[in-house]
């Protein structure tokens, strides 16, 4: 995999297609940010006096016992989650007990902050980070990410970040993967306060590539108010210079409607790339009448073949065509055990190493090393699968020699790779973006075509 990389690695400003060398230094834009509290979920939920019932989801939280339920409903499943948290002098009393955990650790937050701050570490590379930006998260900010004076404010956004570890155990429960539940009392980014400033910002910082996620913390608010702002949204994408990739990073959601106004009412259309792991994709299949979505959820790890189905069929019904006036032409898929990387023919290059960057960082990350240490990862992903499930697919047997497997499906190419799976990962949180970031910053994009 890195003889892969190594051969096929584009140079910054070869980048999304930009300017050549010596005119100026790529610049990235990113919209939505937070602090990230993360601990221990058992020993938070234990300081609480909590203890573990019958697991249940609930699409919002308005208790203690809400957050107990719908966390042992997600632990037992080893799935990631992420909910709302209605009651503000609640949630900021957890929240103070979670900040003066022992153990608690605080880090940035927001998908498109932390993709912001994966590209930072890269010096050739500036990014505008325009989101809710508080005292904490700005002493976090990588030197390279700028924040306009519009988006500081007195106070930071928290979430709270609920790990817990593969194997671990709390009374009856017991956790099959390592993974996270999210909460958050978070207005600033459900209001998607910052879109004047990132609209404001364009002409002077002249991004080269924009990162934009948090419209999942719009469920938060009314169905009237989502309407509009998703409306000015697109209005706000409209005003970024043609030929300049637009990223959108989702994250979990439960507000079927809201997902299915992001997908039907020109959001999709209007971004060039997509970011999503197994239980946005299914969510995303339900909400908008997609292939699968009779299947209420994942049994184990998501089949291949139904994967490949639902992200042909985003790109076919929503993807840039010669009879659609739609810009998406990229999906970078990932869950645990394997990523695939599905591109629009002719608008896309460089996807085996961009998938491959993306399997490694998930390795490295989650171990917190500098390489892959192959005594700490384990391979979970299929040997053998299907590339479709509604389709005449072919059968695929992974070569351990070139792990990358690449098929085409009527204008649609697929990438995919397995991930090599951290056994006692350091941090779950985070890797979803630095997975998308890792893989953008080895695409290249034929913006004109």
């Amino acid at each position: 995999m890195d003889q892969a990389l190594e051969k096929k690695r584009i140079y910054p400003q070869e980048r999304w297609g930009i300017s050549p060398p010596g005119k100026r230094e790529p610049n990235v834009k990113s919209v939505n940010a937070c602090v990230d509290v993360v601990l221990s979920g058992v020993k938070l939920l234990q300081a609480l006096g909590l203890s573990p019932g019958n697991g249940k989801d609930h699409s919002e939280l308005h208790s203690r016992n809400d957050l107990e339920e719908a966390f042992v409903h997600f632990m037992g499943k080893g799935a990631a989650a992420e909910r709302f948290f209605s009651d503000k002098e609640t949630f900021h009393d957890i929240a103070q007990v979670a900040s003066e955990f022992p153990e608690a650790q605080h880090y940035v937050g927001g998908n498109a902050a932390l993709i912001g701050q994966k590209f930072a570490a890269n010096s050739d590379l500036k990014v505008l980070l325009c989101g809710p930006v508080g005292p904490k998260l700005h002493e976090l900010l990588d030197d390279n990410v700028f924040v306009p004076p519009e988006s500081l404010q007195e106070v930071d956004e928290f979430h709270l970040i609920l790990e817990y570890q593969a194997g671990e155990e709390w009374d009856q429960l017991k956790a099959p993967h390592a993974n996270r539940f999210i909460f958050s009392h978070d207005l600033s980014n459900g209001a998607m306060n910052m879109l004047e400033v990132f609209v404001s910002s364009l002409e002077e910082f002249q991004p080269d590539l924009v990162v934009l996620s948090g419209l999942h913390m719009m469920e938060g608010q009314s169905k009237e108010f989502q309407r509009k702002r998703l409306l000015e949204v697109v209005t706000s994408i409209s005003d970024i210079p043609t030929g300049v990739p637009v990223h959108l990073e989702l994250a979990s959601m439960t507000n079927k409607e809201l997902m299915s106004t992001i997908v039907h009412q020109q959001v999709f259309p209007a971004v060039t790339s997509l970011g999503l792991n197994e239980q946005e994709l299914l969510f995303l299949s339900q909400s908008a009448s997609g292939p699968h979505s009779s299947l209420s959820s994942w049994n184990g790890v998501p089949d291949v073949g139904v994967v490949s189905d639902i992200l042909f069929w985003i790109l076919k019904e929503h993807g840039k065509s010669e009879s659609r006036a739609s810009d998406l032409s990229r999906i970078h898929f990932h869950t645990l055990a394997y990523h695939i990387l599905a591109t629009v023919d002719g608008h896309w290059a460089n996807q085996l190493a961009a998938v491959a960057a993306g399997a490694r960082v998930a390795a490295t990350q989650a171990c917190a090393t500098e390489t892959i240490d192959t005594r700490r990862v384990s391979l979970k992903a299929p040997h053998e699968f299907m590339t479709s499930r509604l389709e005449a697919g072919s059968r695929v047997v992974l070569n351990p020699n070139e792990p990358v497997v690449e098929w085409h499906r009527e204008g649609v190419s697929f990438h995919f790779t397995p991930v090599l799976v951290c056994k006692d990962p350091v941090r779950t949180v985070g890797l979803g973006d630095a997975i998308s970031a890792e893989g953008l910053f080895y695409s290249e994009v034929h913006p004109h075509l």
